[in-house]
């Protein structure tokens, strides 16, 4: 499948200058939507294919992380090369990198050189602390961005001081910084196409900012009562009864309890109907201020099912509840089929492979025919790319 119909984002041209995570996420979002990406690479490929486990060199992540896009190989240390990237943003809408700050500029490639090539390119940027600033000559991975941005200082458990605060398992500020790329490049071309006089944008995304936009209300609470929010481990200290119990099994179950109504049918469903007519359960703030006490009836009922089990006595009851899912529940699960949010994608390079939906729906399109093709081997298109470059060839290039 090379072609999709009715996907928004057809006929715009993207090249990606991106490596590991966070640029060529942001263009992965926008090939989903039908954007022509060009991803160009180093001669041996973005060191991201030798992650993670493979099939004959074959990463098996970047059948994902690839998907939807063109590639070709270009060494940007020698001027032949920077010369065929400068004609192949001629015809492009965007360019997205996320190298260190300033590092265009190194090689002669900065936004005035593009400008002066191409006046309405728009040049997503993404980093780790941004294109200004004195932080901008640090290095930093994701991992530094979740620091700093303030996420890691609360997936700590509450008082425990022996071992680290986790990561939560994936490479989220990189995914943040290249979705809120994603969006902001998608404005900049908006504004760009609907003005003929418009002139290119630079957008500076970093990855610390990208975690620190999603502190809610910790900011203005510092600034106004000097409130410093701590970890709250698995609950919240808003409402109650929001928690994840032990169950018999091992495994976990989250619940989330806490609307006055939702509230009476989990007691009723536990065989605790005398708490909700308590008084001091009547309100969220009440349960809020004896949430120890729910929280120990509830893990009491928990323990003595399994998780699968408790979770359909409360489904029953319509309280919202959900055991925490691993990769093999979310690839099994019947929702997930039904949906499409776990699709069967043949590869050329590993056969068939399950891949991850696009995180949004169009009508008249499939989430099937949103995955045109599966990440290529390094340098595929080089040919078929170059040639349509050379033959000043505007329409988008299909594999």
């Amino acid at each position: 499948m090379t072609q999709a119909p009715n996907l928004p984002l057809a006929g715009l041209k993207i090249v990606e200058l991106g490596h590991y995570i966070a640029a060529p996420f942001a263009t992965r979002l926008l090939a989903d939507l039908g954007a022509e990406v060009v991803k160009v690479e180093p001669p041996g490929g973005d060191p991201v294919r030798g992650w993670g486990s493979s099939i004959e060199g074959n990463a098996v992540w970047f059948s994902v992380h690839g998907r939807n896009k063109l590639s070709v190989t270009l060494d940007l240390k020698k001027a032949e090369d920077r010369d065929k990237l400068a004609a192949l943003l001629k015809r492009a809408d965007a360019l997205i990198e996320n190298f260190r700050a300033g590092y265009l500029e190194r090689i002669g490639l900065g936004p005035d050189v593009l400008h002066q090539a191409n006046p309405r390119l728009v040049i997503g940027r993404i980093s780790g602390y941004g294109q200004e600033g004195p932080y901008r000559d640090k290095p930093a991975f994701g991992a530094i961005g979740e620091a700093m941005g303030g996420l890691r200082h609360l997936t700590a458990n509450p008082g425990q001081t022996e071992y680290p605060p986790p990561r939560c398992g994936v490479s989220i500020s990189d995914d943040l910084a290249g979705m809120y790329c994603a969006m902001a490049v998608t404005a900049a071309c908006w504004q760009v196409k609907g003005d003929p006089a418009a002139k290119g944008r630079v957008v500076d995304v970093d990855l610390v900012s990208s975690v620190f936009s999603l502190m809610e209300g910790m900011l203005p609470e510092y600034g106004l009562f000097g409130w410093v929010r701590q970890p709250q481990g698995a609950a919240i200290k808003t409402a109650a009864p929001t928690n994840t119990y032990p169950c018999a099994d091992g495994k976990w179950l989250c619940i989330a309890g806490n609307s006055d109504l939702i509230f009476k049918r989990l007691m009723a469903a536990i065989g605790r109907p005398a708490m909700a007519e308590d008084p001091r359960f009547a309100n969220n703030a009440g349960r809020c201020e004896n949430v120890a006490e729910l929280d120990a009836a509830i893990a009491a009922w928990t323990k003595t099912k399994p998780a699968t089990e408790a979770e359909a006595i409360l489904e029953a009851a319509e309280v919202p509840c959900s055991r925490l899912f691993d990769m093999a529940d979310c690839a099994n699960d019947p929702h997930f089929r039904d949906r499409g949010w776990v699709m069967e994608v043949q590869d050329p390079l590993l056969g068939q492979v399950l891949h991850p939906a696009a995180p949004f729906r169009f009508d008249g399109v499939s989430p099937q025919q949103m995955v045109r093709w599966p990440g290529p081997p390094a340098g595929a298109h080089n040919d078929k790319v170059f040639a349509a470059v050379a033959r000043g060839e505007t329409r988008p290039i299909s594999p």
